[in-house]
């Protein structure tokens, strides 16, 4: 994986908004770590839904999308009710596999860049092609 996610709000093709809830926090009143790997999923199924590919009809045609790598910067902790904005692109894609980068960001401010790679399986968990419509997406 190349862990090159640009910190340029511009540079993302789709943006999720959400609120931070308070089960997402840890005891020292920041959102825990683990958290923001939930706010990239929710952020690649709405993106997925706003290019007419949701990800229900996608499993349905026996395609699944596993993540099988992540990596995430934090710069700037978020906390309890911040409003949180997710940036997504499709930055690569290879024969069984594909790359997204993330920012996460609030106020202006970015709070952490990230990325999952994830591996093209079909309905009974065999790898296989990554389909042409992403491989457009990554090739911009």
């Amino acid at each position: 994986m190349r862990f090159d996610a640009p910190s340029d709000p511009a540079a993302y093709a789709f943006t999720h908004h959400l609120r931070v809830r308070f089960c997402e926090t840890d005891a020292m009143g920041v959102v825990h770590h683990a958290s923001y790997l939930a706010y990239l999923e929710e952020t690649r199924v709405e993106y997925l839904r706003a290019i007419g590919r949701p990800y229900d009809q996608l499993r349905a045609e026996g395609v699944e999308f596993p993540v099988v790598e992540a990596a995430l910067q934090y710069r700037r902790p978020l906390r309890f009710d911040d409003v949180v904005d997710v940036g997504v692109v499709v930055a690569s894609a290879g024969g069984a596999t594909f790359q997204m980068n993330y920012l996460v960001g609030c106020g202006g401010v970015a709070s952490a860049t990230c990325v999952t790679v994830h591996g093209v399986v079909d309905g009974q968990g065999r790898p296989t092609r990554v389909p042409l419509w992403l491989r457009e997406l990554a090739a911009g």
